[in-house]
């Protein structure tokens, strides 16, 4: 019998087929740069992802948006870690998912893949809504994304009845911009992304 705490999915036997597998050995040397480099190079090219790695948390640069180290006074040429660069990768990602995918794909089946999976399929065009009983996505034009989302904003009774979110690899300057939305709006329902 389930006490009143457990929901389904929150119990160890229900979180899927997790496996135990071999440990690396190496965490960091050569074999961390190698697959640096070949996920960098692969997500954004040769020469884009030479100079973007080049600019990570570099003065007057880029911070990686994967973690929170503090910025030393001098810096190496590499100045990241492997997570680091693979999330800039991920970000820089020269892939693109197309019309055609989400008109191949629907939402149930889509919900069925890994974020691995997900994430190798590239970056969004533009925005993506699923109308009511559809099966998949559609592409929309920014002016009806903006007019979708400030209609359904502007019908509320107040602004504490929305909530706003946002991932934890947003950099700090959209973060930014997008709480001073958030405020400006009239609530501060911006829960901690991190």
């Amino acid at each position: 019998m389930k006490s009143e705490n457990q929901n389904d999915g929150e119990r160890p036997e229900d979180l899927g087929d997790l496996k135990v597998g071999e440990v690396y050995d190496n965490a960091a040397g050569l074999p961390a740069i190698l697959d640096t480099i070949k996920h960098s190079y692969r997500e954004m090219g040769v020469v884009r992802g030479t100079k973007l790695l080049l600019k990570l948390n570099q003065k007057g640069g880029i911070d990686c948006q994967s973690c929170a180290w503090a910025d030393p006074e001098t810096r190496t040429i590499a100045e990241f870690c492997e997570s680091g660069s693979k999330a800039l990768a991920d970000e820089a990602t020269t892939s693109r998912i197309e019309n055609e995918f989400f008109a191949k794909y629907r939402v149930a089946e889509l919900a069925e893949k890994d974020e691995k999976w997900l994430n190798l399929q590239g970056r969004l065009t533009h925005p993506m809504l699923l109308r009511e009983g559809a099966t998949h996505y559609e592409p929309v034009l920014w002016n009806e994304a903006f007019l979708i989302l400030s209609q359904n904003l502007n019908s509320l009774n107040s602004p504490d009845e929305s909530i706003f979110y946002t991932s934890g690899r947003t950099s700090n300057e959209a973060a930014f911009l997008y709480q001073l939305f958030v405020r400006q709006f009239g609530t501060n329902n911006l829960p901690d992304c991190s």
